[in-house]
């Protein structure tokens, strides 16, 4: 179903004047109506640029008796990602009403996505998590979850990114895919090793690292005595996270 009426915006220069009148003619408002209402829409504009929303819904807006319009009732959504500029808001957000899982993510600053496969996926980048999920169904897997730790993760984050994953009862194994930028391959082991003793982990783990400080993180896992699967190369860890939930 096709909206009523359309208005593209340059968001260089704004609602401009004359959409605002556009605008405010297609809701019916004519004459000295016609500004109120244009006066009311470049609110919500403002409104929509101002606190970072992804959505500003209006339903009904309505004109009163005496011919002025009014919003009556609004939805907003607001772009997760600038939750930094705007605490107010954000510190009014109930968690009750979201998955458990994405409600731990998000109280640690982990982007996670639930998906319906059984192979856990712990990932810096989204980029890279998006690849990650492609290898595994290319090599016959099925990824549980989209979860991007970021590029600043701390060895707590990876704790609670591992617990995230592992609260998930359809998981059966977990590939862990880490190239360190940024990212210090030492502080996801750590992280890894600390949640796996935690946790008592049942099911195989496969670890991926590339990068920054991967050699001392390597040795960390190899001294941890863990079974952790170690993969040489991307396509090599794919493939094994597939295999180890077809064989079991």
């Amino acid at each position: 179903m096709q909206p009523a009426f359309q208005e593209p915006v340059d968001i260089e220069k704004g609602l401009l004047p004359e959409q605002q009148s556009r605008i405010a003619k297609s809701l019916q408002f004519d004459g000295k109506k016609t500004q109120l209402a244009a006066e009311q829409i470049k609110r919500l504009y403002d409104l929509f640029i101002g606190v970072d929303a992804t959505q500003v819904e209006i339903n009904p807006f309505v004109e009163t008796a005496d011919g002025l319009p009014y919003c009556v009732d609004a939805k907003l959504n607001f772009d997760d990602s600038a939750a930094f500029r705007h605490p107010d808001i954000f510190q009014m957000e109930s968690l009750d009403n979201i998955d458990p899982r994405e409600a731990q993510a998000k109280a640690n600053n982990l982007n996670y996505i639930p998906l319906e496969g059984n192979i856990g996926c712990l990932v810096n980048g989204a980029g890279l998590a998006m690849a990650t999920m492609d290898l595994i169904k290319l090599h016959g897997g099925d990824p549980a979850n989209f979860l991007d730790v970021g590029g600043g993760v701390t060895e707590d984050q990876v704790t609670a990114a591992f617990n995230v994953i592992m609260t998930d009862p359809q998981v059966k194994a977990i590939l862990v895919n880490i190239f360190g930028g940024i990212v210090n391959c030492a502080t996801v082991a750590k992280g890894l090793i600390a949640a796996f003793n935690k946790t008592g982990l049942k099911i195989p783990m496969v670890v991926r690292l590339e990068g920054t400080n991967v050699k001392a993180a390597q040795e960390l896992l190899q001294n941890s005595n863990l079974p952790i699967i170690a993969a040489d190369s991307f396509e090599d860890a794919a493939k094994r996270a597939a295999a180890c939930v077809s064989s079991s």
